[in-house]
């Protein structure tokens, strides 16, 4: 079954174009349905996919003349939307020529474009950036906010739970995912007002595709308790750097250790599969791919110093919202639960009244 063509911003990422064509091409080889927009320098894509011709046969390319700086304010960067790669890209996916976008380039800017061009879907005021991260259980975990918006209130938390749902129930398979607050403490008397506001009109909700289990602590996150971690951009941001710092100092902690001695080194020879497995567990490539929920489109960002394996890794979860219609779960989702519920009736108080 062939997808709906996935436009690349092939100029984002810390390699440009090498890297996300090859990404590109590693995804399709993988997956002979996906076909692509490629968004960029013509003549640098038309030289890359010289290395791939399972590639060329099923892209097109997009040219565009300008490129988002890595460290472009996103005021900057809507001025030029229209001339540039990320900008194109975007715009593929409002007027109907891709069916999704992706880029590794800067996150403020994409996150900027993609609200401005493609808008929020009805219900949802504000979008949310969204990843999946590793745990020790059987699932992984779906974390929002993860910086797009720092400062939150109860009902964007609440529709960052049904949003998160959604995505946890394509990679999950669960039809109820397990969501909790991020929170200082799982005692129902722990935490802000806004958190407990959300909780309490989680706790009320009824007609939810999802099982609220109230809060969790961040160092739980990965223990595979959990399917959906909720919390606002600001924490969230946080918390997802202090993981991948920690992953990052255990790794080299190891290293180190291996390294140190003879007898260290002999070690590492009889542990190595182990040790393969852990660097395979912690590698972010493998679990690239963060979606700005909440749009009316799909746009996906990938790191920004992804490998090619992480690019591919992108555009697979790319597809796979297509090929599950994330989107349309989300509108199910919340034409389930009644837009009064959102404005505050029924099982969702108003900002301030009693829960």
């Amino acid at each position: 079954m062939s997808l709906p063509r996935i436009a690349v911003d092939a100029m984002g990422g810390d390699e440009g174009v090498r890297v996300m064509v090859e990404g590109a091409a590693l995804a399709r080889r993988r997956h002979d349905r996906f076909k692509f927009l490629l968004v960029g320098d013509e003549v640098r894509i038309k030289a890359a996919l010289d290395n791939h011709p399972n590639l060329r046969g099923a892209s097109e390319i997009l040219h565009a003349d300008d490129v988002v700086a890595g460290d472009e304010k996103p005021t900057q960067a809507l001025r030029r939307a229209r001339t540039t790669s990320m900008g194109l890209a975007i715009n593929a996916v409002k007027v109907g020529d891709a069916g999704a976008a992706v880029s590794g380039g800067n996150t403020g800017a994409l996150m900027a474009m993609s609200k401005l061009a493609l808008r929020t879907m009805p219900g949802i005021d504000r979008p949310a950036l969204a990843a999946i991260m590793p745990t020790l259980g059987e699932n992984d975990v779906v974390m929002l906010d993860l910086g797009a918006n720092t400062e939150c209130d109860a009902r964007n938390l609440v529709q960052f739970a049904i949003m998160g749902a959604a995505y946890a129930r394509i990679v999950s398979g669960r039809e109820a995912p397990r969501v909790r607050l991020l929170n200082i403490g799982t005692e129902e008397s722990k935490g802000t007002e806004v958190l407990q506001d959300a909780a309490a009109q989680l706790r009320a909700a009824s007609g939810l595709s999802l099982q609220f289990d109230g809060f969790v602590e961040a160092d739980k996150i990965n223990r595979g308790d959990v399917d959906v971690v909720v919390t606002d951009g600001f924490s969230g941001n946080i918390a997802l750097k202090a993981i991948e710092g920690a992953a990052r100092f255990v790794g080299d902690l190891l290293k180190r250790s291996f390294m140190s001695s003879l007898r260290s080194k002999f070690g590492f020879l009889i542990s190595r599969p182990a040790t393969e497995l852990l660097k395979h567990h912690l590698d972010p490539n493998n679990h690239n791919g963060a979606v700005f929920l909440g749009l009316n489109g799909v746009v996906v960002k990938s790191h920004g110093s992804a490998s090619a394996l992480g690019v591919a890794n992108a555009v697979a979860v790319t597809a796979r919202l297509l090929e599950e219609s994330l989107t349309d779960r989300i509108t199910a989702d919340l034409a389930e639960l009644g837009a009064e519920n959102l404005r505050g009736r029924r099982g969702f108080p108003q900002k301030g009244a009693a829960a």
